[in-house]
């Protein structure tokens, strides 16, 4: 997705050992990462001393991680697990055979009712996805920004915006504001789905009735959301 400076570029295998020491994993999630991942690469750091940008509190690094999978899947709660054991900010590029997607979660610390820090686990939110590209497909620059903070938030928000739910920020709305409408639609996009299945299998005609009325509800609410938070798809 995007063209990362050369002098950026680290190039070193991240072991799984060193996630599964971080992260503790369950036996389960470790079988997934065998499964499916064969090798993450740390590709790229980007830092003050590698783009020149200034760094802001709680931004001080951001990581991009090249995942080479066995299969054309990987289950989010995977790329979970690593967000979580690494402290940077991570943006991850997929790769399988000669095909490429790009991933990245808003990530943020853990903070408690007064505003302070909670853990050291940080929250990690929604995974934004662009379809498959061919690895050969042109890269866009990196955006412009003033600092690293800045640099993450527009990374983030063309993520959002390159994936299948389109999701733009409107002016003057945080990214963590623009996060949550994208979690209130996907909400109610499960719960119109899920009306839908229980209208096509319920035989009642009073009860296909009530059924109906919901979903046309649920779609009414899902057509205001998706026109307030200028999603498309």
């Amino acid at each position: 997705m995007f063209l990362y400076p050369e002098h950026a570029l680290v190039e070193r295998v991240l072991p799984k050992s060193k996630i599964y020491g971080y992260a503790q994993p369950s036996r389960a999630m470790r079988q997934r990462f065998v499964s499916e991942v064969d090798e993450i690469v740390w590709r790229y750091k980007l830092a003050p001393e590698t783009i020149h940008l200034p760094a802001r509190p709680g931004v001080e690094e951001i990581q991009v991680f090249q995942i080479a999978l066995k299969a054309g899947e990987l289950r989010e709660d995977v790329l979970r697990i690593i967000d979580r054991a690494i402290p940077s900010l991570l943006f991850f590029e997929l790769t399988f055979q000669s095909q490429v997607r790009f991933s990245a979660a808003y990530k943020r610390p853990a903070l408690s009712s007064k505003g302070e820090a909670a853990s050291n686990q940080p929250v990690v939110d929604t995974y934004f996805e662009t379809p498959w590209q061919d690895v050969a497909a042109p890269r866009r620059s990196l955006p412009v920004a003033l600092d690293l903070g800045g640099l993450y938030e527009e990374m983030l928000r063309q993520h959002m915006l390159a994936s299948p739910y389109g999701l733009r920020s409107r002016p003057g709305e945080a990214l963590a504001e623009t996060v949550e409408r994208g979690n209130r639609i996907r909400v109610k996009r499960r719960e119109c789905r899920r009306l839908e299945a229980k209208l096509g299998g319920e035989i009642q005609f009073n009860r296909k009735v009530e059924i109906n009325a919901e979903l046309r509800q649920c779609r009414a609410e899902l057509e205001d959301l998706e026109r307030q938070s200028e999603l498309r798809g």
